[in-house]
């Protein structure tokens, strides 16, 4: 009897389980690869609209930092603080930025 028709009926063998980690391998690196370029800027659905405003430079942070610092007063503070509320939909009882 020839080895390969013997071969051809004990299965495919413990190297098959090694199909499943190649694909899992190749859909985490596509991900991962789009994810750091790609998606970078992009915000999912998962995301509030407001995230991305209350970060360090965000224009409240910066009116925040304005007030602290002594150069606004506290009427000129609130008073843009209402027309930046209303431009990036946060609320006054967040509180002060």
């Amino acid at each position: 009897m020839n080895t390969f028709s013997t071969l051809a009926y004990d299965g495919p063998g413990p190297w098959i389980l090694l199909f499943p980690l190649i694909w899992a391998a190749v859909v985490i690196t596509v991900v991962t690869v789009l994810r750091r370029t790609v998606w970078r800027g992009r915000r999912g659905p998962w995301q509030s609209r407001g995230a991305t405003t209350h970060g360090e430079h965000s224009p409240i942070a910066v009116l925040g930092r304005r007030f602290a610092s002594g150069e606004i007063d506290e009427d000129e503070y609130w008073r843009r603080l209402s027309v930046l509320d209303e431009q990036f939909g946060r609320s006054l009882k967040d509180g002060p930025a």
